[in-house]
């Protein structure tokens, strides 16, 4: 099966499954919870989970399918708390949880989805001792993605944001996430200690992989490409590593903190690609891919290793 079948198929899956649980609720709070959740997305990280479980011991993904509900939850439960402190109206093609109802209603619904994702994680097909790991690993994960948010809020008032920083803040904020749901993956299922840090190491590093590439999808893609307008961290002066590496070469980019005309977004595109920014990303973002690529090297050959493998590649291969 290929990449894109899979992501798919697991996709029609957690839909259905989402639909199950939280597309009948009637209350305000339940349907504000659902919001999000029923506005689609690509599941990716609980494709990661199942994979990760099926990488280790054949079949067990759907003792574990739960589990990688669960990691949808909490990835919900995060954006919609992110979209309120981002002041952003639009999420998955639809109004965000708070202009739909409020600020504090918001919060409960990003509150609800955080304690049901250990509630479904929970349910769970495995031994008692792998889920008490499990959760353990989600709940560390969650302070992680706390602490990344908050760096990302703290550097709005900075324009001395170095390389390591950024990258320890994309590793919590983004790269956690998809390393909790590898190692959760391969705990559920079973699989050797060597077998589950090796997967956690893998998520974590294609996880930062992944925010890296979508900074430069927000530059390089169009609206209708993007679904969100063209050099928006760019206009906002947001530090990415796209605006540090510029920094280094001491290239300014304030002057592009407006509203910018198709032609000037294609002006600094140009002014990036000759002073060597675009492609110094881009070869962090694949090395980030290849060393946790190398990481799973160690696990038997199966048709989830190489998806595995083949999703670590579509990371940073995603169009702009």
């Amino acid at each position: 099966m290929e990449l894109k079948e899979y992501l798919e198929k697991t996709a029609l899956q957690v839909d259905k499954m989402i639909n199950r649980y939280f597309g009948d609720t009637c209350d305000d709070l339940g349907k504000a919870s659902a919001h999000l959740l029923m506005a689609g997305g690509k599941r990716l990280r609980p494709a990661m989970l199942l994979l990760a479980a099926d990488a280790c011991v054949k079949g067990s993904s759907i003792d574990v399918m739960p589990a990688a509900i669960s990691l949808e939850l909490t990835h919900s439960f995060t954006l919609i708390h992110d979209d309120i402190m981002d002041e952003d109206t639009v999420r998955r093609g639809v109004p965000t949880v708070h202009t739909v109802w409020d600020e504090p209603t918001a919060i409960l619904a990003g509150d609800v989805l955080f304690a049901s994702a250990f509630e479904f994680l929970c349910l769970a097909d495995a031994p008692e001792n792998a889920k008490v790991r499990a959760v353990s690993m989600l709940a560390r994960t969650c302070i992680d993605i706390c602490e990344g948010q908050h760096m990302d809020m703290s550097f709005e008032t900075r324009d001395d944001v170095s390389e390591g920083e950024y990258m320890t803040m994309v590793g919590k904020k983004t790269g956690a996430l998809y390393a909790a749901a590898a190692g959760i993956g391969g705990i559920l299922a079973g699989g050797k200690p060597t077998y589950i840090d090796a997967l956690y190491h893998y998520g974590y590093g294609i996880g930062m992989a992944f925010q890296v590439q979508d900074d430069i999808i927000d530059l390089m893609a169009s609206k209708e490409i993007s679904g969100k307008d063209q050099a928006s961290d760019l206009r906002e002066g947001k530090q990415t590593l796209i605006n540090i590496k510029a920094r280094e070469k001491g290239i300014d980019l304030s002057p592009y903190r407006k509203e910018l005309t198709p032609e000037e977004i294609d002006e600094v595109i140009a002014l990036l690609r000759k002073e060597g920014v675009i492609d110094e990303v881009q070869a962090i973002s694949r090395d980030l891919v290849d060393s946790g690529i190398t990481r799973i090297g160690i696990l038997p050959d199966s048709p989830e290793k190489q998806l595995l493998l083949s999703m670590g590649s579509h990371f940073i291969t995603r169009s702009y």
